[in-house]
């Protein structure tokens, strides 16, 4: 295996270029945008291997290559065709370096609920 290492990053023409802190530390290192009711089904995804449905309004995302550690922040949001008002939470029990759980629950009643559509983003 080879090492890289530089301080910015350009791109062909050398009109744009990044830090390489910002390639390293600064971008997802995980998303999905899944299906969250009847048979979970990825729709997109960066380095999620699967989504384990645990009942309703609660899944595993699973990474197919860990994070460095469980200190990584997790940016959810989700949507619901047929009712409003789903909110996220991942509760940090369940953040490990090779799967975080996350739940969609209905704003007002705080009940689970599965929703149509649930996006998840890991920054490490």
């Amino acid at each position: 295996m080879s090492t890289l290492k530089l301080d910015t990053l350009s791109n062909k023409a050398g009109t744009a270029s990044v830090p390489s802190d910002t390639i390293v530390s600064g971008t997802a290192k995980a998303w999905v945008n899944f299906n969250g009711t009847g048979t979970v089904d990825i729709r997109r995804a960066f380095n999620v291997s699967s989504i384990t449905d645990r009942g309703t309004g609660t899944y595993t995302v699973n990474f197919t290559n860990a994070m460095l550690d469980a200190d990584y922040a997790v940016a959810a949001t989700s949507r619901n065709t047929s009712v409003g008002g789903v909110f996220i939470e991942a509760p940090q029990s369940v953040i490990s370096t090779t799967a975080v759980e996350c739940d969609t629950i209905l704003r007002g009643t705080g009940a689970l609920t599965d929703a149509h559509y649930v996006f998840i983003t890991i920054f490490s």
